[in-house]
């Protein structure tokens, strides 16, 4: 991965391409630390370090904006979420269908409407956020020491709502311009950035939290701990690498004086053909229960938090079963929307090719959705064990009486990796296209 970045660094338009890009991941990051007006946090909203639940997962999602209310508090949720819902509209909706199916621009088309949906959903996020605020006592007060109310009030939440839902309109914008000319996906990197900067104080709070008030037992854990992590940053590059080849065998024909075809090939199918994006997605998902327990204020105690609310914390069982079915749902999803075994078998019967031991037509397309079928299961299955391991071990260090909550620990490593190995990719496709010698040569 170094070789590549320091070899793509080289040529002067690669270097151009990362240097916008890393000006745009800077642009986010002084975003990420500007506080929103009439906020009033210090120590963050946070209180326990050790707590593994919702705000922690949006604190660590954000690179610790939603912790401090800055612009960039909601992050890319919003969009996150938007292109989820616009994507099971494509499928359902037969309008939206035909518009993706009309090319380029079609495509632009449901582009923009899901801005529009993100920029609508981060307003009822903003909202959410403001009531959670207003609840927690972290807005400005007037000089008696009281929320303020009348017009002032009025306009406070207002601002509050309007700046943050502005900062997702911004760092979508931001992501896009990286799409446009810069290295890599834009919210992916964004993402990435923002997981990576809060390490360092992440480090901090585990140190503070676990090993001065839990003492010394914690630290027989750490090597473990950082066994796990190393193994589970090899075993998501195997499974990166990992596919399933098609064997397809074309036939000969003659044209001319030539003859042509005879050679024998295959179809390269990824395990992991959905990369990181089944996790985003199950992830946000699961924030919208907590989301909408921001807009009110429940007591602790109340059945509201035992029987619903309280379910979706990241360390319960529940939360670790939906998260599980979710990553499976995506993964097929995603694979519906990136493979047409129809159209594969199609393109396979015209280059007069077939797959051995398989008749053209709908005998191959068969073969090929059984296939992808399988793989499917099988990438979601090994995408999940890396998800819900994490959750799996803290379960394990609680019962054993020394707890270690690294539940957020798996989403975040397939994230760091997924996007790192996408980004060197997308490095070694415009190296091979620049350094590519035609016949002209």
């Amino acid at each position: 991965m170094f070789r590549t970045f320091i070899n793509a660094w080289k040529i002067p338009d690669i270097r151009k391409k990362i240097l916008f890009t890393a000006f745009i991941l800077l642009l986010f990051r002084i975003g990420a630390n500007i506080p929103v007006p009439f906020v009033d946090i210090t120590d963050g909203i946070i209180t326990d370090p050790t707590a593994q639940n919702f705000m922690t997962y949006l604190s660590m999602m954000t690179g610790e904006a939603f912790n401090y209310g800055t612009i960039f508090a909601m992050s890319i949720t919003p969009y996150i979420n938007s292109s989820i819902i616009m994507q099971l509209l494509t499928v359902a909706i037969p309008a939206l269908e035909k518009l993706q199916k009309e090319g380029e621009e079609g495509r632009k088309k449901i582009a923009s409407i899901t801005r529009y949906v993100a920029v609508v959903l981060g307003l009822i996020q903003s909202v959410a956020y403001y009531f959670y605020l207003r609840n927690t006592g972290h807005l400005m007060l007037d000089e008696s020491g009281a929320l303020y109310t009348g017009f002032f009030g009025v306009f406070q939440a207002v601002v509050i709502v309007l700046v943050l839902t502005a900062g997702t309109a911004l760092i979508m914008w931001l992501g896009e311009q990286i799409n446009a000319q810069g290295i890599g996906n834009g919210i992916s990197l964004i993402l990435f950035a923002g997981i990576v900067s809060r390490i360092p104080s992440m480090l901090i709070q585990l140190y503070e939290g676990y090993f001065k008030q839990q003492g010394g037992a914690y630290y027989a854990l750490v090597p473990l701990v950082l066994v796990i992590y190393l193994l589970m940053i090899a075993y998501i590059v195997w499974m990166d690498g990992s596919e399933r080849r098609i064997p397809v065998q074309y036939a000969k024909r003659v044209v001319g004086r030539k003859m042509y075809g005879g050679q024998s090939t295959h179809i390269p199918i990824k395990v992991n053909m959905s990369g990181v994006m089944p996790i985003i997605f199950a992830s946000s998902i699961l924030s919208l229960p907590p989301t909408i327990k921001m807009f009110i204020s429940i007591p602790e105690d109340s059945n509201w938090n035992k029987y619903f609310f309280d379910l979706f914390d990241n360390t319960h069982w529940f939360y670790g079963l939906i998260y599980f079915l979710l990553i499976i749902f995506f993964a097929y999803f995603y694979a519906q929307i990136q493979y047409n075994p129809i159209e594969m078998a199609n393109n396979i019967r015209r280059q007069s090719g077939a797959i051995p031991g398989i008749r053209p037509g709908q005998p191959t397309s068969n073969y090929i959705a059984k296939i992808l079928s399988r793989i499917t299961l099988m990438g979601a299955l090994l995408l999940s064990v890396v998800a819900l391991f994490p959750i799996v071990f803290s379960q394990v260090t609680t019962l054993a009486g020394a707890p270690m909550n690294i539940a957020l620990g798996g989403t975040s490593i397939i994230i760091l990796v997924g996007v790192a190995l996408e980004t060197v990719k997308q490095l070694e496709s415009q190296m091979m296209m620049r350094h590519y010698k035609g016949f002209l040569d």
